[in-house]
């Protein structure tokens, strides 16, 4: 059950992998700093911070997955998404996953970069991307932004977990026999559960923000509501 962890231990996968990762991670992350300063101002700075605070402390409290035998936590890519923007958001992410390796040993140092992959890119990617669809077809009152959060942060996570089943079939280090559908499908299974937990966050956190502060919730403020096209006189009773 320890391969089920979102965040891998040394050993899981092969150097050469971890390392064609770390400099995927590295390379996008440096994007998203480029991309992220134009959204910087005096609103998602200090919300970076807490967001990447919050996290990090949530991160901390695990709840168990009785039918598993595992636990989860909160990975924070879609509320980080929801909040700061998915450029700042990836950074937040990832600067939590970095802190957790190196400080309370919460996943190989060599395998960073396959952590911050998953959890800190393609989550938080997943996530925005859901986020952009939604909040143009579900109404914008609080239930409409706490369905948008949940479904976000449950396919975030989820999609997540597959990015470690991608890897692992890349670089494993031990042989499934070729049992790659099996893993496949118990990571999403596990982490669907897991999903559901941090939707629950998720959702309750960005609505509290949003019915106090709502120009502090970047998904509000970054999308637009859909605009239905106006109609077209007819003139000259043509139809």
């Amino acid at each position: 059950m320890e391969t089920l962890a979102m965040h891998i231990s040394n050993g899981i996968i092969d150097g050469p992998v971890a390392a064609v990762f770390a400099a995927l991670a590295l390379a996008v992350l440096t994007f998203c700093v480029l991309r992220g300063r134009r959204d910087l101002d005096d609103r998602l700075a200090p919300m970076a911070g807490l967001v990447a605070a919050f996290i990090f402390a949530v991160q901390m409290l695990n709840f168990p997955i009785f039918t598993a035998g595992v636990s989860g936590h909160l990975l924070g890519g879609a509320l980080a998404a929801m909040l700061v923007g998915p450029w700042v958001g990836a950074l937040c992410v990832a600067v939590v996953l970095v802190v957790q390796a190196l400080v309370f040993g919460d996943g190989g140092v060599a395998m960073l970069g396959l952590n911050i992959t998953n959890m800190a890119l393609l989550g938080t990617a997943a996530a925005y991307l859901l986020i952009a669809l939604l909040l143009r077809v579900l109404p914008r009152t609080p239930t409409g932004l706490a369905v948008t959060a949940f479904m976000s942060a449950l396919v975030s996570v989820v999609v997540a977990s597959q990015g470690f089943v991608l890897q692992y079939w890349l670089g494993g280090t031990t042989d499934l026999g070729g049992n790659l559908t099996g893993l496949a499908g118990t990571m999403a299974g596990v982490h669907l559960l897991i999903g559901i937990g941090e939707g629950l966050i998720t959702a309750t956190t960005v609505v509290t923000v949003a019915k106090v502060r709502p120009d502090l919730v970047y998904a509000l403020r970054a999308l637009k509501p859909a605009v239905p096209a106006p109609a077209v006189p007819v003139a000259g009773g043509a139809r």
